[in-house]
């Protein structure tokens, strides 16, 4: 990674110009990574701390471990009822609601 030793003026410019400008089809995919990485790193967190292998979780939520370890690395992101089965197997409740 490279720095400019906390010289940035403007890191929006640093934004666009290394992931495309907002709205761009290439920023919106730099995006998509970003959050498939990130959902990935909460999962990980998660498993963890509940003191729980990657073959434990898999079979709680009846996938495999190869699938938690591409989940957990950003390489695949679940669809929405696999993230609420994982993360429901680790003890987490999740609701949703409208903003008030």
């Amino acid at each position: 990674m490279q720095t400019n030793n906390h010289k940035i003026n403007d890191y929006d410019k640093v934004l666009d110009a290394t992931f495309g400008e907002v709205g761009t089809q290439q920023r919106l995919d730099a995006e998509e990574k970003a959050y498939t990485f990130y959902t990935g790193q909460i999962i990980g967190d998660a498993r963890k701390k509940a003191k729980m292998s990657q073959a434990e979780l898999a079979e709680r939520i009846g996938s495999n471990k190869s699938y938690i370890s591409r989940v957990e690395h950003g390489e695949t992101e679940p669809r929405i009822s696999t993230f609420f089965r994982i993360m429901n197997a680790l003890g987490f409740h999740i609701s949703l609601g409208m903003p008030v």
